[in-house]
């Protein structure tokens, strides 16, 4: 069980949520990193006393190292300030919670540390998954996921000796807000509209991935590297009341799933404490006031951005990274006002159309593919 840990990314919905599990576990918290909210991050420092608080906004730390100067909390920033959270002496767990293809060098780092990546940032396994997986097995690092899906299907497969044993991993989807729409309706949806979940709260990135069901494709992308499966043998159904988080089809047609309530405290907490389980502040499900279950098969037209995931997944290399660094530029865009929805996925369609991809890439081949895809989109 994780004794001590360092957040990259607290002062999101993951990050938050982490320090609420570690303060409900007696989990010490040694280094928090965050952006440029330096009002949350002095707070959060404050409370939980880390040894190094890091922003990446340089300007954002050197406010934050006025505002700590009465504590002994160490202050850096920039990409090398989270490289320093990511490799801290001391801290046995990272946890990535950070946004964006800004957590793969951090998340590397810490693999070659030979420490627990507990990970909630999703576009450091779809671009760099085997690279990711590769360097934990070189080290004797761990990927623990943090994402529900992908807790849910770690969860259902601790008893699995032989991945053999594997007959299909069902990822399920909330549809989110836009579920049973039209293309043709949801051409101008707000950003307000896009960002109203019916069931989870999280940041605004991963909502309107939600709402594109983007996020789907990625898992999906995910689920191949984590767990070594082939595209075939992943499926995502439509699951609308999000109780049932996933689910592992074996060999002989058993079907294990975990449910839970859509609370992010409990696959938080798991991996923090995996292998054990201990009571924490999660959420309890009472079988008898939920909704009745229902599954649906999702809607690639209408949803053109799932179809465009499981297509880059098809092509591998770096045609995953080419996926992620366009939906992040056209999404960022979308939330800034200067693009519709219904363009998000015509502009990622236009960079996996236009930027080529290498089919064995490097990291160096990862980073530049993320940067060209993000040109195209845009």
């Amino acid at each position: 069980m994780t004794k001590k840990i360092a957040l990259l990314g607290s002062t999101g919905s993951i990050g938050r949520q982490t320090l609420e599990v570690c303060g409900a576990l007696g989990i010490g918290v040694e280094a928090l990193s965050a952006n440029r909210n330096v009002v949350l991050l002095e707070e959060q420092c404050r409370k939980y006393r880390p040894r190094l608080a890091v922003c990446m906004d340089r300007e954002a730390a050197k406010t934050l190292q006025i505002k700590l100067s009465d504590t002994e909390v160490k202050v850096a920033g920039g990409p090398e300030g989270l490289m320093e959270c990511a490799t801290l002496d001391g801290v046995d767990t990272v946890v990535g919670a950070v946004m964006g293809m800004v957590g793969l060098q951090p998340a590397l780092a810490a693999l070659r540390e030979g420490r627990r990546l507990a990970l909630a940032n999703k576009e450091t396994l779809v671009c760099a998954g085997d690279l990711v997986m590769e360097t934990a097995r070189r080290y004797g690092g761990e990927v623990v996921p943090v994402d529900s899906e992908h807790s849910a299907l770690f969860q259902c497969l601790q008893g699995c000796r032989d991945r053999g044993g594997v007959k299909r991993l069902i990822l399920t989807a909330s549809g989110g807000p836009f579920f049973g729409k039209t293309r043709a309706e949801m051409e101008h949806m707000t950003v307000a509209d896009a960002l109203n979940h019916p069931n989870w709260s999280m940041g605004a990135k991963i909502t309107v991935d939600s709402a594109t069901m983007m996020n789907k494709g990625l898992e999906v992308i995910e689920a191949m590297r984590l767990y070594d499966m082939p595209l075939e043998k992943i499926s995502v159904v439509i699951h609308r009341e999000s109780i049932i988080h996933s689910l592992v089809e074996y060999c002989d047609n058993a079907v294990l799933a975990q449910l839970g309530q859509p609370d992010m405290r409990l696959p938080i907490q798991y991996a923090l404490t995996w292998p054990e389980r201990v009571p924490g502040p999660a959420k309890e499900l009472d079988l008898l006031s939920c909704k009745a279950l229902t599954f649906l098969a999702p809607d690639p037209e209408n949803f053109p951005c799932l179809a465009l995931a499981l297509e880059a997944a098809r092509r591998g290399g770096s045609a995953t990274a080419i996926l992620n660094g366009a939906n992040e530029a056209a999404v960022g865009a979308f939330l800034a006002g200067e693009l519709g929805f219904g363009e998000i996925a015509r502009r990622v369609e236009k960079a996996l159309e236009d930027v080529p991809a290498v089919e064995d890439p490097t990291l160096e081949d990862i980073l530049e593919a993320d940067a060209a895809a993000r040109q195209a989109a845009i």
